[in-house]
């Protein structure tokens, strides 16, 4: 009898190699690429991201000569049934002075949940003048089923603002993070 020999089929190798390289390609975005976006975004101030923690305010005089506008969206994520918004949605500020908005959040359902706000600000170059004093962003907002909360939001535009932005649009993206909350705190 004959030797029996396997003989190899090339759909099934070009199948296999796409495959891995899927596989390969997923694993570099989500560990390669993201921390390396964060840490860009973070050196290069763009992308409208802004600090994660108080911004310790320094005494300075108020710019009144000029004046910045600026405005305020609070959009929920699509899973968030919570209503959100700005008690003001444009706010005329001098640079450097001290600022203060209130959000709204209400829990419309019978369950407690935790909901997480996520800034952004527009135009991207603007947020490394716009500083957060205190901010409900800061911290996870847990709230009682049929229950609501005030949000304060205090906020000073830097002076050395460039010249050539007028308007700074500050928006909020509020998620649902109840899942991922272990004794109070969140899982990342």
């Amino acid at each position: 009898m004959g030797s029996l020999r396997l003989s190899r089929v090339p759909a099934i190798d070009t199948a296999l190699k796409l495959v891995t390289v899927a596989v390969a390609m997923f694993a570099f975005v989500f560990v390669v690429m993201v921390p390396l976006y964060n840490v860009l975004c973070d050196a290069l101030g763009i992308n409208g991201k802004t600090a994660s923690q108080a911004y310790t305010a320094v005494s300075t005089a108020v710019d009144e000569s000029r004046q910045v506008t600026v405005q305020f969206v609070a959009i929920n994520n699509d899973d968030m049934p919570w209503s959100f918004s700005a008690g003001e949605r444009v706010m005329r500020v001098h640079p450097g002075a001290a600022n203060g908005v209130v959000f709204r959040a209400m829990n419309p359902t019978d369950a407690e949940m935790v909901a997480q706000a996520i800034p952004s600000i527009s135009p991207s170059r603007a947020a490394a003048y716009f500083h957060k004093t205190e901010c409900f962003c800061f911290d996870q907002q847990a709230l009682a089923g049929q229950a609501g909360v005030d949000m304060p939001l205090q906020f000073i535009v830097d002076q050395d603002l460039p010249s050539d932005i007028h308007t700074i649009t500050l928006s909020y993206t509020l998620f649902d993070v109840t899942d991922t909350v272990t004794d109070g705190l969140a899982v990342r």
